[in-house]
Formats: structure tokens, sequence, C-alpha cells
């Protein structure tokens, strides 16, 4: 059947490989779709079935066929489901319907029909540049003779330009033309796939799938597979539905390591890479995925690993003897919180590792194999989401998460870095020839919505839709208007709204902001926003103008800001030193006071009454903490009787009691009441939560951030460089 984007590429005309229509333009190397040369965002395998559509556009392409190419026999998935999805996704990025389609046509029972009107492509006419041969050529083929000599010299001629194209034609082209690098997809799944590994060969790649378990049961559930480069057989080597998997190949690419986060039985684990029964190695306690990625020596003898020990706050490193199941400890440095990360160079003769001294200060090294000679090559703000050696071993190449977005960005061994060209995502894996790169590129829409809590039967209201992300959303005082956070403009920007979420107005521009507090007046909002060098700082900005003006506290970094209740002081979140700090200064500026001290305290707010204030914990623990105010020299204590939440910014204080979610129920929103401290489950969301709460002035309504869609594809990168 005609339907590869290969062929497409071939009959799309020359060279080209973008198909143009209306305002639209598909780039078919890259995997991209856009709008007035504006990305567009779309999954892999609604842009692989657009394709299909355009390739026979005005033909009916009937379902099986849609099948038959795009999901085949051996992958298990509810087709409905997922094709319905793909042509919904479709449509909501062309900006289409099913009622009145410009461009995806309906035939009911049989199929789908593109009908949008493709725009014809200039050829593009390909000349070589000119070289010195080119020029001496273009002499001898111009003679200031005659037609007589002309006719002369044509055996000369024809002979020296035929020497002379032989010679441009058997030059090495590789170092004048190499080939470019291309991001296409090499899995389309619904659902999640992330935290691929490349085989030691480059041909196969292995990664974790929840099979589109994710937000529909409110807790992951990822196995184990592997697939062929140019192949869409799947091979499932798991059958534990875990949390997290990680896994890394052994140097002959006959086994696979990876180590499962699961409540039963986290471990690390060994499977044949051609399928067979699983090996449990050592139970291990990483509390979450970044902690947990594993490396396996070039000599087969060690898996490099983190672990966490009970009572002892942070993780370490660890080595593994793949035959006797020894564990080494690997020597630690006192001054980082977190050590992760060990990762093997291609070589097997060095170890790069990862060393966190807080949420803005993140430091990569480079020993020996035995720890004991090592070497600092940067120190970065921003947070890792995995990291690699490239294949010549000068450099790493680190997924960073930032306010922007994704971003690759290499460190060499001189401790120079560069951030490396879009397109980018997390958990990258390099082929040990460094050819290829392979890494998760996640997709997911992130909406704001209202709950009527005297009537939490009732379903909750969407208010701040968008096929971006938004979140914290937050009442004003005095109960007229919302701000949140959100990437709608392309970058995380700080947005008003009126109450019902009409009139949006932007606040901030061009920089990444996020975390918005309203002052007690309503006319301010206090944020955080980032700085030139990747560090975050405080920034108010009135409403009325809409100017963000720095909050000088005295401190190099600062963040999660909030107002005290009578205005007066603005507290916030601080990095001196080792670990976070909560720190408060007069809310026009002024030396920042320190007010407590640990290694993972986040996002202060103040009891309404002013008496008292909260913060929670960034990682780890998962306690929520309380500090007298009206006490001077009191001790920050854990709020009795609440139990763990399940993140640092899911709560919300009021008058009589916090709202909050716990850790064991993700959906739950429940209510801790002062008085008798008790717990009480108010309502269930429908998916996932994210960042954010807010409750009403009156105490009637609850905002919150919901996960209304999430998915994630592998991206392949061939010629990688």
């Amino acid at each position: 059947m005609r339907s590869s984007v290969n062929r497409l590429e071939r009959t799309s005309g020359g060279n080209s490989r973008r198909v143009a229509f209306d305002r639209f333009e598909l780039d078919l190397r890259s995997g991209e779709l856009r709008k007035d040369r504006r990305r567009i965002r779309l999954q892999a395998q609604p842009f692989q079935l657009l394709a299909l559509l355009i390739e026979n556009a005005g033909e009916v392409v009937t379902r099986d066929e849609i099948c038959r190419d795009l999901w085949p026999a051996d992958t298990f998935v509810d087709f409905e489901h997922s094709l319905a999805s793909a042509v919904k996704k479709i449509r909501d990025a062309l900006g289409d319907s099913a009622e009145n389609p410009r461009f995806v046509e309906t035939l009911p029972k049989r199929g789908y029909r593109f009908i949008g009107k493709i725009r014809p492509e200039l050829p593009v006419i390909m000349s070589p540049p000119e070289t010195q041969e080119s020029a001496g050529l273009a002499a001898v083929a111009a003679p200031k003779a005659g037609i007589s000599a002309t006719w002369m010299l044509a055996p000369a001629l024809v002979a020296v330009l035929a020497v002379a194209v032989l010679f441009i034609w058997l030059r090495p082209r590789t170092a004048r033309n190499p080939e470019p690098m291309s991001a296409v997809p090499f899995t389309a799944y619904p659902g999640v796939e992330t935290a691929p590994s490349i085989s030691p060969d480059g041909t196969r790649t292995a990664f974790s799938w929840d099979n589109d378990t994710t937000n529909k049961t409110g807790k992951p559930a990822y196995d184990l597979y592997v697939k062929a480069v140019g192949s869409e057989t799947l091979l499932r080597l798991t059958n534990h539905p875990a949390d997290s998997i990680n896994s890394t190949w052994s140097p002959d690419g006959t086994q696979i390591a990876f180590h499962r986060l699961a409540a039963d039985d986290t471990g690390i684990y060994v499977v044949p890479s051609m399928g067979g029964p699983e090996r449990k190695l050592l139970a291990t306690h990483a509390p979450y995925d970044v902690a947990a990625p594993l490396s396996w020596s070039p000599d087969g003898k060690w898996i490099a690993f983190a672990d966490a020990k009970q009572g002892v706050l942070g993780n370490r490193n660890y080595l593994l003897n793949v035959a006797t199941l020894e564990v080494r400890d690997f020597p630690r440095d006192p001054a980082c919180i977190h050590e992760g990360s060990l990762t093997f160079s291609h070589s097997g003769k060095e170890l790069a590792f990862l060393c966190v001294h807080n949420l803005n200060s993140f430091e990569y090294f480079v020993s020996d194999l035995e720890g004991k000679s090592r070497r600092s090559l940067a120190t970065r703000p921003e947070f890792p989401i995995g990291f690699i050696w490239k294949g010549n071993d000068q450099s790493l190449v680190v997924a960073n998460g930032t306010t922007k977005g994704s971003v690759f960005r290499e460190i060499r061994m001189d401790g120079s870095t560069r951030e490396l060209p879009p397109p980018a995502g997390y958990w990258p894996t390099i082929s040990s020839d460094g050819s290829k790169l392979a890494y998760a590129s996640f997709n997911s829409r992130v909406n704001i919505w209202r709950k009527d809590l005297q009537h939490p039967e009732a379903p909750a209201e969407q208010i701040l839709a968008s096929t971006r992300m938004q979140n914290n959303g937050q009442y004003s005082p005095d109960g007229k208007h919302v701000v949140f956070d959100s990437e709608r403009s392309g970058v995380w920007s700080i947005w008003l709204a009126d109450v019902d979420g009409s009139n949006l107005v932007q606040i901030t521009h061009d920089r990444p902001a996020g975390f918005p507090r309203w002052s007690p007046d309503s006319r301010k909002i206090v944020f955080e926003m980032t700085e030139a060098d990747g560090s975050e700082c405080v920034y108010t900005a009135d409403i009325s103008d809409r100017v963000p003006h720095k909050l000088q506290t005295g401190l190099r970094a600062s963040s999660a800001p909030s107002w005290s209740p009578d205005g007066k002081w603005i507290y916030f979140r601080g990095y001196e030193g080792t670990g976070h700090q909560i720190y408060r200064c007069p809310s026009e500026g002024g030396q920042a006071t320190l007010l407590a001290a640990a290694m993972e305290y986040d996002a202060p707010i103040v009891s309404m009454d002013g008496n008292v204030l909260y913060f929670a914990w960034s990682f780890g623990k998962n306690d929520l903490t309380m500090l007298p105010l009206d006490r001077p020299g009191a001790a920050p204590q854990t709020v009795p009787q609440i139990g763990q939440i399940f993140s640092s910014s899911q709560w919300a204080v009021v008058a009589d009691g916090i709202y909050f979610t716990p850790l064991n129920n993700p959906r739950n929103i429940c209510f801790y009441e002062f008085a008798t401290r008790k717990t009480r489950e108010v309502f269930r969301a429908d998916k996932d939560l994210s960042d954010g709460m807010s409750i009403s002035p009156d105490g009637r309504y609850m905002l919150y951030s919901q996960i209304d869609e999430v998915g994630a594809d592998i991206m392949l990168v061939n010629n990688f460089r």
C-alpha cells in the first residue's frame, strides 16, 4: 500500500522533504508541523497519520489500511480509541472540525480523506559551489579565439572537463557535505514511552512504556520493551508494571539490566535482551526515577547505580559486581546533598557523576574508576533529567528541565558548555559509535479547573484551557482575578485573568517566570523569574502597569515567594550554602533574614493570622513543616497527624486548616482541620494533578491544575555530532 513517509518524500517533488497546504507545512525530515513558520505541537502517531492522508490526498484511506500501516499486527493497542485520538489531535493542530472539515474528512465506517489543497513547491536547482577546479574550467571553456579556435580546442576541453569532473566526484564528500542530523519518531504508541537505552551495536533500543495507562489509573505502570531500528516488531521483556524503569545494556548486547521502582520490589534486575526470565540482582530504595539510572561498564564487570539508605538523607553512588553481587561504595563528597547518575565512559576508563548542592546548583564531575581522582567540569542551575557521554568521551550531553522547556546542553572536558540546537527532550542515550542519539519527547496538556467545595459531588469546571501547559492558578484576595503561569506564549510566563478565566493579560515576557502569589490588597503579585545565568530571583509587579521589578534581598538567588497577610513581608526560598533556606525580607526590598535552614525546604506560606509559617520539602520526606513566628527561637516541626503530602506544590492554607493531596492517593484532595487534627477526603480529581491549589476568598471554590493529556515518544537522531 502507498503508505510510508519515505514514499511520500519521493513523490512530493525532487529533493523536497516538505509538503505545504493552506498556511501549514509538513516537514518530513524533522517530523514537525508548522503554521506560518511556527511549530505546532503534534505527536508522532498523529503526524504519521497526517502524512499518510496527505500522501493520498483526495482519496479515501480506509481504516484497515491505516491499521495495517500505523498499527502493525504485532503491537497491542486499542485501535479504535487510538485512531480517534490521533484524528482529534490532527484536527486540533490544524484548527479543523469534524462537522465542517477543511482538511480531514471523515467517511463513516470507511476511513478518512485529506481534502485540503496541496501547494506546489518551486523546484530546487542544485548547483555545486565554485571551487578552484570549476573556476579553472570556466577559464578554459571561454577562450578568446574565434570559432575555429574553439573547434580546435574541443577535444582538449572534453578531456580536461572529464578529468576535472571525475576529480570533483571522487573527492571525499563527508567533509564538505556531512549528512544532516535528523530527529525522527522511533516509537509512536499511545501513552508514555520513556527512558531509552541504545544497544552497543546501535541496532536496537530498549525503553519503558506504560501502554497508555498513565493518567487513567492515577498510578504509572511501566514495563520494559525492545524495538529494532527500522522495524515495528515490539518485544516485551517484563510483565510487572512499575512506577519507573531505567535500563542499560550489557557490553555484548545479550542482556539488559534495569532498575525497577515499585512498591513491592524496587531493585536492580537483568533479563535476556531477546526475552526470557528476569533475575533480581539487588534490592534498592531509590526514591524516584531521576535517582535510578544505571550504567554497565564496558568490561562487563560492574553496574553503576545510585541508592538511598534508610535514615540517611540523600542518594549515594555505588558499584555492583555483576558476578559476585558485591556492592562497593563509591567515594562521596560531603558537600553534596545528593549524588547520582554514575556513568561509565565508552572507553571504560572514567566515570561521570552528578553532585546536587541544592535545586539551584548541580555540579558535574569526572573521576577515575576508584573515585580517588576527581575533577569538577561545571556547575549549572538547571535541573538535569539524564546525561550521557558522547561517543568520543570528550563531553557529556545533559538533558535539562528548565522553565522554557527541555534543553540539551553539552559539557566539555575543559568545562566549557554550549546549548545544543533543538529538538530536545529527556533521558538521552547515545550509541557506542556516537552516531545515534535517542531521547524521550514529552507532550502534556495541563489545564486549570474549578471545583465547588460546597457541592463536591458536582463535576469540576475547566476555566483556563490551552493546548499548552498552565499551573499555579491563584485567586486574588478580593475575588476578582486569577493569576497563573503558563507556556501558552512559548515560554513560561505570568498571566492575569478575570475570575471566570476571561480577559487574559500577559504580565511577563521573554524570560521564564512562574509561581505567582498575590499581595493582600490584590494590587500586586510576587513571582520568580529566571536570570541570564539560569538562576532564579524574586520579582514583583503591579497589575495596573504590569512591569516586573526585581526584589532586592542581598542574596544571589531566590524563588517560591509569597506575601505575608499584613503585606509587610515577602517569604521565599534561598540557596546560600548547602541545601535550602527559608528567608523573609521587607515587601519593598531589603536585607533578607534567615528563618529556617535544611536540605530541602520549599514553598513557604504564612497562615492567615500571620502567626505560623508553613513550608514543604522538595524531595524525599514529603513532610509539611511549621514554624511559629510569634515564638522567637522556636524550631520547625512537622504538622502533627497530617501525614505526608504528594508534592510541595499541591497544598493550600486557609483559616481553619490545610487542603492537600496525600502521598498515597495522588488524585485525592483532602482537608486537614487545625482544631481536631483530623483529615477528611473532599473529592477525587478525574486525572493526575499538577502544580498549584488555591481557595476562593469566600471558601467556596478551589482552583487546581490537572494533567488532562500526557504522552511521550522515543525520538531517534541519526548522524548525531
